[in-house]
């Protein structure tokens, strides 16, 4: 049974060069590298550090979500402070796992995702844990709580927690059976499309909402 809240992201805007893309998605990898190495010691001291270099992107790289006019009054992303509390370490359970979900898109035809199971969030509630089942792969964890739609609060249609195909993963501690993925709700962001509607994005499904508040991460 197919969740249709889902669309796929686009990988470009028409004026967005192939080469501009591809440096983006090179400084952000390595953007992520440097925050799970700095997070080791401090997690608060790596989340400064994503703050401004997701700032620094937004405002002038040429693969900015933002147009041309926003940059020209850019003065940050509106993101919240880090509070420790929302950094957990969390199994990966079989919950759900081998549900398939198929989604219609205008670029890329029918886009197949694999449950991979599910995220158990202390005092939070579950989250879906989703692989695309294509070229690339990856593992992709969109989020929508209560803040969303809010005033003051995050995107209405929900923010990103992991997406490894754009490098946004904070790592695992352990292997095999005991293994724990590090899930760090200060790193959540928003998808391109909260900043310019040419961008169609992946969305948060019934299987990936929080009935409570996470007042961390990009807000809106």
């Amino acid at each position: 049974m197919a969740e249709q809240h889902f669309d796929t992201e686009q990988d470009s805007v028409a004026d967005i060069s192939a080469l501009d893309i591809a440096d983006w998605r090179v400084r952000t990898f390595a953007m992520y590298q440097d925050v799970r190495r700095i997070a080791v010691d401090s997690p608060a001291e790596a989340h400064s550090y994503w703050r401004q270099e997701r700032d620094r992107m937004f405002g002038t790289h040429p693969a900015s979500a933002l147009t041309t006019e926003a940059k020209a009054t850019f003065s940050g992303l509106r993101t919240a402070d880090y509070d420790p509390i929302y950094r957990f370490h969390v199994p990966l359970t079989k919950e759900g796992a081998g549900r398939e979900m198929n989604v219609e898109t205008g670029t890329d035809g029918v886009v197949r995702f694999v449950r991979l199971g599910t995220f158990d969030l202390p005092e939070m509630g579950q989250l879906a844990v989703w692989k695309l089942h294509g070229y690339g792969g990856g593992i992709f964890v969109p989020f929508q709580d209560a803040t969303a739609g809010q005033p003051g609060g995050s995107y209405g249609a929900g923010r990103y927690l992991v997406d490894t195909i754009k490098g946004a993963f904070h790592g695992v501690l352990g292997s095999g059976p005991d293994a724990e993925f590090i899930l760090d709700f200060n790193f959540a962001y928003n998808p391109s499309c909260a900043y310019n509607e040419a961008w169609a994005c992946p969305l948060a499904g019934p299987s990936n909402r929080l009935a409570v508040e996470i007042p961390v991460g990009e807000l809106y």
